[in-house]
């Protein structure tokens, strides 16, 4: 074996060992910033409150909920056509039980400045939880993938396909028990832009060497919602 050759290898195995670091790295945080807002009480992102509506129904836990759900949405992906990846297959696995990890060692707070930090908090490091593993590379989430296959399946445009999808699951969660507030719009508002700037931040170069890739077109598009 050349010196070159190894030395391709080894940065191979580099490149892939970060991707991997940042697509767990980031569902585990997904996951803990998710548990962060439901302790807020001030308002869950939208898929979130549908899973809390149903947790709320079932007396299971928000993080197994979010889990089944997640599992559901991927069957949906075989009539669309879509092809799960790693990081689908991960998603479904890893963000509930870092939901439910983080639920049960923070507490629930009620003095108004705690929670409007821990909604804060919340929010800023989901959306850095979004870049990590985006820019990994391993494939959409399950909803993300609902989402495109209905695009391309109808026609219907992403946006409006999206907005479908969350006001109904918003809408159901809500009737459910799920906690729709301040942190809820503020969320919808600042997550794209948060998702972008951290997908810069966490790039991962090409393992050639050569540019720097960074998801492209709208940030909306590319945030891979629980």
């Amino acid at each position: 074996m050349s010196e070159q050759t190894s030395h391709t290898r080894r940065r191979t195995g580099r490149h892939l060992v970060r991707r991997l670091t940042q697509l767990y790295g980031g569902l585990a945080l997904y996951g803990a910033s998710s548990a962060l807002l439901v302790r807020s009480g001030l308002g869950l992102e939208p898929w979130n409150v549908l899973h809390q509506g149903l947790a709320e129904l079932t007396g299971l836990s928000m993080g197994l909920v979010l889990t089944l759900v997640g599992a559901a949405v991927l069957l949906l992906w075989i009539p669309l056509r879509q092809r799960p990846g790693l990081g689908t297959v991960s998603n479904v696995l890893v963000i509930g039980a870092a939901m439910d990890a983080t639920l049960a060692v923070v507490p629930d707070v009620h003095a108004l400045p705690a929670r409007v930090l821990l909604m804060t908090a919340g929010i800023v490091l989901n959306g850095a939880a979004t870049g990590l593993y985006i820019a990994a590379r391993f494939g959409p989430g399950p909803r993300d993938g609902l989402m495109t296959g209905l695009h391309r399946s109808t026609g219907v445009s992403v946006r409006l396909v999206r907005t479908a999808i969350e006001i109904t699951v918003v809408a159901t969660g809500f009737v459910l028990g799920g906690t729709v507030g301040a942190g809820t719009l503020l969320y919808a508002v600042s997550i794209g832009p948060l998702a972008q700037a951290f997908l810069r931040v966490f790039a991962v170069p090409a393992a050639s060497g050569g540019s720097t890739v960074v998801a492209a077109g709208q940030p909306r598009r590319a945030i891979l919602r629980r």
